[in-house]
């Protein structure tokens, strides 16, 4: 037994160390752009580009946060992104429950409708967006950003759920239907609970998405009151070179929020990929 034990640990160790080895070149980016984000431009070009500050310059912080209308830029993405996810989310949700649950007609051509979206490359549609939004009256307000994000979104969106919808047993609505319950209670009160490990999942994506997101916004947002952090951080670096620790912290910033949105709903998550079997079980 002991030396089936030995033979164990040594067969383990190589894929220990690699598993170890590999976890650290995932992490060591974020720490790297820590790092960086708390030296000064000798430091990060010539002395010490990858090791620990010698001296933690937090003034950085203070310096992007109070000189670079870093707080216009965040809020900015905050109502965007939190916008777009709550937009995407009610809407997609929704009309998944009622393709994947409900029997209507033209149920079948809806879907296939949504899902086609998919395969639709933003590039092809940034002209005819670019002159929706002029007509609509939306260019530079935050509606130039919203009602898109939301409408890329609702595909990928949309299939995710219809996937778990359709995994759930129909005796569930049954014995609520048997029961009294009405379909908006059926609805609220027994789906939803159900695909809450989905709905984790895509608020993650979608606010990922949308808190990233570049292209649409440097075409429809020219206004420097309305600018995102990638816009923000694209002019930071035009107007500033010459301050790449004060960069740093701002991308060190626009970091924090998605880190936060991971860690709440991590374990969410994690039960996503498991939540079909277990409810067929």
């Amino acid at each position: 037994m002991a030396q089936l034990l030995k033979k164990v640990r040594q067969y383990n160790l190589p894929v220990t160390g690699f598993m170890w080895l590999y976890a650290l070149l995932s992490v060591y980016p974020l720490v790297w752009m820590i790092f960086y984000s708390l030296k000064n431009n000798d430091e990060i070009f010539v002395t010490n580009p990858f090791g620990f500050p010698t001296h933690l310059r937090f003034e950085n912080y203070t310096q992007a946060w109070s000189n670079y209308n870093v707080p216009v830029y965040f809020m900015n993405s905050v109502l965007v992104a939190a916008a777009t996810v709550s937009g995407a989310i009610i809407l997609s949700v929704m009309f998944s429950y009622a393709t994947a649950r409900l029997q209507w007609r033209l149920r079948g051509i809806a879907h296939t409708y949504i899902l086609i979206g998919m395969f639709i490359p933003i590039q092809v549609i940034m002209i005819p967006l670019a002159i929706l939004v002029r007509d609509f009256h939306l260019a530079n307000t935050y509606g130039a950003l919203i009602v898109p994000y939301i409408a890329f979104n609702l595909s990928f969106t949309s299939i995710v759920f219809y996937g778990f919808f359709r995994s759930i047993p129909g005796e569930l609505e049954e014995s609520a239907c048997i029961d009294g319950a009405s379909i908006y209670r059926t609805f609220f009160s027994i789906m939803l609970p159900i695909i809450k490990p989905a709905l984790a999942t895509m608020v993650i994506f979608i606010f990922l998405n949308s808190w990233n997101e570049f292209t649409m916004a440097v075409i429809l947002i020219t206004k420097e009151s309305l600018k995102t952090l990638p816009l923000g951080l694209l002019f930071f670096q035009g107007q500033f070179t010459t301050d790449w620790g004060a960069m740093g912290a701002a991308m060190t910033i626009a970091s924090l929020p998605t880190v936060l949105i991971y860690m709440i709903f991590s374990e969410q998550v994690e039960n996503a990929l498991t939540v079909g079997s277990a409810v067929k079980g």
